[in-house]
């Protein structure tokens, strides 16, 4: 349940959240962007699923927002606190393809890593283009056969269909490095260092 709200700026929004609210803004295709309070708590709640932001949200109050499906598009909280501070809603049309950001999660444990390698994860989550209902709770990558040196990109992903990753170039998603690698790279700075350590007392006595 959401609430309209007529009063606007930093002196309204610190009311409402004296009063356990938080302010909020519903905004989308066919929709006048309408203020909002929203109980955090209820909100939490909705997006406590495996979809997380991307879970389909029916929003219900007096208002034009009234039976609108929307995503929670961002959540600004507290940086010391932790406490959510304001929340912006986007109306999804559920017949239209959109554009959203779904984490990254590898499968079992590869061969690389029983052999002593590290997984190596350079994108946490990657975007995604489908309808609405269609949206992956995450991306699931079985790593179990990728062996030390192996890197899985962006066009080797196997999505669902109707799943897409546009995407510009073939970036990397995950890799597995050696040990080896790291410790040589390790001890290349030792040597560096201990060089370095050499040289300052002939350069005191020049």
């Amino acid at each position: 349940m959401v609430n309209s709200r007529e009063a606007l700026g930093k002196g309204s929004a610190r009311s409402l959240r004296r009063e356990g609210l938080v302010p909020a803004v519903v905004y989308g295709k066919n929709l006048e962007t309408c203020a909002l309070s929203v109980d955090p708590k209820a909100l939490k709640k909705s997006i406590a699923t495996d979809a997380g932001l991307n879970t389909l949200i029916t929003l219900k109050g007096e208002g034009s927002f009234n039976g609108q499906v929307v995503i929670l598009k961002d959540m600004q909280v507290h940086p010391v606190v932790g406490n959510m501070l304001h929340a912006d809603f986007l109306v999804i049309d559920l017949t239209a393809k959109v554009s959203v950001m779904v984490p990254i999660h590898p499968v079992g444990k590869s061969v690389g890593e029983n052999e002593g390698g590290n997984m190596s994860i350079i994108r946490h989550e990657i975007e995604v283009v489908c309808l609405p209902n269609a949206i992956p709770a995450s991306i699931d990558i079985d790593v179990t056969e990728m062996q030390i040196g192996d890197v899985f990109h962006v066009a080797d992903l196997k999505l669902a269909a109707g799943v897409e990753a546009p995407h510009d170039g073939n970036f990397t998603i995950l890799t597995v490095a050696g040990r080896m690698a790291e410790e040589e790279a390790e001890g290349e700075g030792l040597v560096e260092g201990a060089e370095a350590v050499a040289a300052a007392p002939e350069a005191a006595a020049e």
